[in-house]
């Protein structure tokens, strides 16, 4: 049984010697680019729940509106995402709670989903960028 097993071992280098194969990668790779085309809000504004619009000054101070044109500072300076988190500026940076505001971390890149599904993000002047889509 060891003599017939070697031989076919001894067979089947042989004849792989002779043969030429084409090799093939075995790792499959996928690479998305996602262009992202963020353009300053002319307005300023963005959309909340209950058809609400939301603006920040030059100070970061929130105000709302429920028609774009009559704005009112907000007392509690909170507006909420698509996803029903509250979102607050804090000492000069953009936060958000998951849990009703009982705790606050910095959202990441500034970035959330308006009511309207559309994306926005402040820069460090406070000026807001849109973006439409998924991100």
């Amino acid at each position: 049984m060891k003599k017939s097993v070697l031989m076919a071992v001894m067979i089947a280098a042989a004849v792989s010697v002779g043969t030429t194969a084409t090799a093939k990668p075995m790792i499959k790779s996928e690479l998305t680019i996602v262009n992202e085309d963020w353009k300053k809000s002319k307005e300023g504004t963005w959309a909340g729940k209950d058809k609400v619009w939301y603006k920040v000054d030059e100070k970061a101070q929130l105000w709302w509106s429920k028609d774009g044109k009559k704005w009112e500072a907000s007392k509690d300076a909170m507006w909420q995402d698509k996803e029903g988190k509250w979102l607050k500026i804090d000492n000069k940076m953009l936060k958000w709670s998951a849990d009703g505001g009982k705790t606050w971390a910095e959202v990441p890149e500034w970035k959330w989903e308006g009511e309207d599904g559309t994306w926005n993000k402040f820069d460090k002047d406070w000026s807001l960028w849109t973006i439409k889509g998924k991100m």
